[in-house]
């Protein structure tokens, strides 16, 4: 008889094993995680813990938000909190460290809502994992340094928070890392050294400063990067050997200095330069392959609230949506533009703001509906009447700079 007690709890681990064939050890997580979150309209029918029944025949079948694997005992390998659905507001409370105890998990993911809190650093000894998406709440403290130990980490998705400290250093020690969205938070310091195999990096709205990493500490696999709404400075010419760019945003900073020639090029469709102190011209288009810079359908450039000077050049001409304003360009706009503008390609054109003295219109042909055209405030009268432009409520209501504006600043510039 004293045998038979001392194995029932044995007995009853194996029997919750069979009967319901998830590890005891995750179903015990689970719980945990649960108690420490909540639905915050738990009265609604998409609330999202309405299906976890701890009393369930097979949890890994009738749990919202997990995925197991096949043999039993049943380890859960994909855990998404929340329904991620437009008219659900998500969870609210905190993240259970117990989530460390799901040693099979792959993939963790918390949809929109408010949970609170910091990020679990036992997080760390999943060795497992490869996702982790935590976005859209309000988490606080630091990034546990944790996390950058993790050998099969791809994806690191911790935007729209509190977040705070710096980003640990450690982060160039993962091959494997891919993707990096810390956009969003408040997180400070200088840009570390990051891996080499980086494709997609998003620190934008942030409290960074420094420089960006010099051209040997910038990974040349980067396609996405996105900086801006940070207090960075210092010149661009680190970002002439990223060529596999195709979408960059450096925006609202202090970058100083000319635009990179090599960052003008088709391939490079999206590109966000303004609110800086860019100082400089725009290149000609090189001789050598004059089709590196024929944009197409859906490309954009802002190089607006700068400081550029000169005559603009036809590098640009052909892209869809394009700001120029608030500038210091002069002369001519060139025949190319007014080509695209008129022909549609160009569907957004804004100039105002400048010291362009022509913009050589087709007369008698007018605007495609389709089109934003300003060109208000330079040193001409704008040759397509008002009522036709296009002009956000910045460009302000003067049509025309001031005469000694122009020849004062034309002096200045010869």
């Amino acid at each position: 008889m004293r045998m038979f007690l001392l194995l029932l709890p044995l007995v009853l681990l194996l029997s919750a094993v069979e009967t319901q064939g998830i590890s005891v050890v995750d179903l015990s997580a689970l719980r945990e995680i649960k108690n420490s979150l909540t639905d915050i309209t738990s009265s609604s029918p998409n609330a999202f813990f309405t299906s976890w029944d701890f009393t369930a025949p097979d949890p890994c079948s009738s749990f919202a938000g997990i995925t197991c694997s096949l043999f039993i005992p049943k380890r859960v390998t994909t855990l998404t909190l929340g329904t991620g659905l437009s008219d659900s507001p998500g969870l609210a409370g905190t993240l259970s460290p117990a989530i460390s105890n799901l040693s099979d998990l792959t993939q963790l993911v918390l949809f929109t809502g408010i949970v609170t809190g910091p990020i679990p650093d036992q997080i760390g000894t999943l060795k497992k994992l490869s996702v982790i998406s935590l976005t859209n709440n309000r988490l606080t403290g630091s990034i546990p340094t944790s996390i950058f130990t993790l050998p099969n980490l791809h994806t690191l998705d911790l935007s729209h928070n509190q977040l705070t400290g710096t980003i640990p250093g450690s982060i160039s020690e993962l091959s494997s890392l891919k993707v990096v969205v810390l956009g969003s938070n408040k997180i400070s310091g200088e840009i570390p050294i990051l891996p080499t195999g980086l494709l997609h990096l998003d620190l934008s709205n942030n409290e960074l400063s420094g420089m960006l990493p010099r051209k040997i500490r910038m990974p040349l696999t980067l396609r996405y990067l996105s900086v801006s709404g940070n207090r960075l400075w210092g010149p661009l010419s680190i970002l002439e050997s990223l060529s596999e760019l195709v979408y960059l945003d450096l925006s609202m900073n202090r970058f100083s200095g000319t635009i990179p020639s090599s960052l003008f090029r088709s391939t490079l469709s999206s590109m966000y330069l303004q609110r800086n102190n860019l100082t400089g011209r725009v290149p000609q288009p090189p001789l050598s392959s004059p089709a590196a810079t024929v944009y197409g359908p859906g490309s954009t450039v802002d190089l607006s609230h700068n400081s550029l000077t000169g005559e603009l050049t036809n590098t640009l001409a052909g892209v869809e949506t394009l700001f120029l304003n608030n500038n210091r360009f002069t002369g001519t706009v060139p025949k190319d533009y007014v080509e695209s503008v008129y022909s549609g390609n160009t569907r957004t054109l804004y100039l105002q703001h400048n010291y362009i003295a022509e913009f050589p219109v087709k007369e008698g042909l007018p605007l495609p509906d389709s089109v934003a055209l300003c060109l208000s405030y330079n040193c001409m009268v704008p040759p397509v009447p008002v009522g036709f432009m296009a002009c956000p409520a910045s460009a302000g209501g003067q049509i025309s700079r001031p005469v000694n504006q122009c020849s004062a600043f034309n002096t200045s510039m010869a």
